[in-house]
């Protein structure tokens, strides 16, 4: 592969040389940053765009639900293939890819003409998007010795993290100055740049001991998933006598079980199920699915609410939101340093209740709505709840894994928390009804508090604290207590 800064005797400041040239390195953490920022920005800014695109598009909260649920479908079943995909025929190439793919599919949404070219556009990027996140990450551990993979990897999180952080109220400045189809056009911008920068890294061979793709699994993941978010998203028109109502949902659930079956007796799983003998893997990853569950539904609801009955243009519902991400940000480094001096389970299991707590104080929402009364006290509990849940959940999780296999471990739980918002936000119309007027916030609001207070109450149950050395009391080691 071609190096950048051949030549350069000595690093200049923060990865560019004395003659001003980036070098590999440098160059490689900008790559993967800008990847995975593209793909989670994404993510992040839709919820503002949904009121505006229901208004241009048709198909009320229906369509709604798919904008969303179209992504996730794709991205959080197709996120462990590409990863295999990732390891077998090369990072970069991978990466490349999902780029073309990702800005084709961008403009697709953005000239839409109407719900049904939209969503199947949302639904090719969120494939797009799945080739781009595992091999971002891929490139770092390739790339940097195992010394610098932790400081390379903190700045990568931190980074990425922003996108949640500038998502919605870019968003809302894009949707109420010129349309929602900008938050489309936009991802050009950014793609062009990174493969710019791409150029000078070169290309990747295949790995030619790579194992055979699980192209089975993959399959059988889509249609289980797809046929269950639809008979969920679709049972609110059609109903559950209806054959379009159930005959999906058999059909997804029937899919889903031949998909662990199908695991389990593969040679070369995508989802390798010896992973879940790990107790801190497989609780960690059932508390994810309730608690991920709940950080969907919740700010889908709220963001839609705020601009379809509290009168909040686009802008102001991003404003209106951002506390907790901004909390997450800044103490959620704080509480994972505690996570690994006290043990996640403790963490693990008020966290997702403070968050709780936050939602139920919204309930006092009524028809002339008090943004500062009714929901800023349980948006700022929300934040901390959630500063307090993210970082020792992942570390419990992750740290349950070998570290040859965090890779696919990462993959594994990144996938759950997909798909547990792929399902709340495909049941958002058996939990609301057709419309998230008061009654349907609280109802939503209710639904998420108890989705946490059960992620809370599994992480009780299932997690352990692993023995640790830190935080030695009067010169003894500690034990963290089981």
């Amino acid at each position: 592969m071609a190096a950048v800064g051949v030549g350069c005797r000595g690093p200049g400041v923060r990865g560019v040389c004395q003659h001003g040239r980036m070098d590999r390195r440098t160059r490689v953490l900008v790559v993967a940053i800008v990847v995975s920022f593209i793909a989670f920005l994404d993510g992040a800014v839709i919820n503002v765009a949904l009121p505006s695109l229901a208004d241009d598009l048709g198909g009320g909260l229906a369509l709604q639900q798919w904008a969303v649920d179209a992504y996730l479908l794709t991205l959080g079943s197709l996120i462990l293939l590409a990863g295999s995909l990732s390891d077998s025929f090369g990072r970069l190439r991978i990466i490349r890819i999902g780029l073309y793919g990702f800005a084709a599919t961008s403009v697709i949404c953005a000239v839409a003409p109407d719900g049904i070219v939209f969503v199947l556009g949302r639904a090719l990027q969120g494939a797009a998007g799945a080739l781009l996140v595992p091999s971002s990450l891929a490139i770092i551990i390739a790339t940097f010795s195992k010394e610098e993979q932790g400081r390379a990897i903190g700045q990568w999180t931190a980074w990425t993290t922003s996108a949640f952080l500038v998502g919605p109220l870019f968003g809302g400045v894009l949707v109420d100055l010129l349309s929602w189809r900008l938050v489309f056009w936009i991802n050009l911008v950014p793609i062009a740049v990174v493969l710019v920068l791409m150029h000078a890294l070169g290309r990747d061979e295949p790995n030619p001991d790579r194992d055979p793709i699980d192209w089975v699994g993959a399959a059988l993941g889509i249609v289980g998933l797809g046929g269950a978010g639809f008979a969920l998203i679709e049972q609110g028109r059609f109903g559950w006598g209806s054959p379009v109502g159930w005959a999906p949902l058999v059909v997804g659930l029937v899919a889903l079980v031949v998909f662990v079956l199908w695991e389990r007796r593969t040679r070369h799983p995508m989802l390798p199920l010896s992973l879940f003998r790990a107790r801190n893997f497989a609780w960690g990853n059932v508390a994810t699915l309730f608690i991920y569950a709940a950080f969907s539904l919740g700010p889908f609801a709220m963001t839609i609410f705020l601009q379809e009955f509290g009168g909040f243009s686009a802008t102001l519902a991003g404003l209106a939101t951002l506390p907790p991400t901004v909390m997450l940000v800044l103490l959620g480094s704080r509480f994972g340093g505690l996570s690994t001096r006290y043990g996640p389970r403790i963490f693990m299991t008020l966290g997702p209740v403070v968050v709780a707590v936050g939602y139920l104080l919204t309930l006092t929402v009524r028809q002339e709505l008090n943004y500062w009364a009714q929901f800023l006290p349980g948006i700022l509990l929300i934040g901390l709840g959630m500063a307090i849940t993210v970082a020792p959940l992942t570390s419990a999780i992750l740290g349950a894994v070998d570290p040859s296999r965090a890779g696919i471990g990462s993959a594994v739980n990144n996938a759950v928390a997909r798909i547990a918002g792929l399902v709340a936000i495909a049941s958002i119309g058996v939990i609301v009804g057709t419309q998230l007027d008061v009654g349907g916030y609280q109802r939503a609001a209710f639904a998420t508090a108890a989705f946490l207070v059960v992620g809370g109450i599994i992480s009780w149950i299932g997690i352990r604290n692993p023995v640790t050395a830190v935080g030695a009391v009067e010169g003894r080691p500690r034990r963290v207590s089981r």
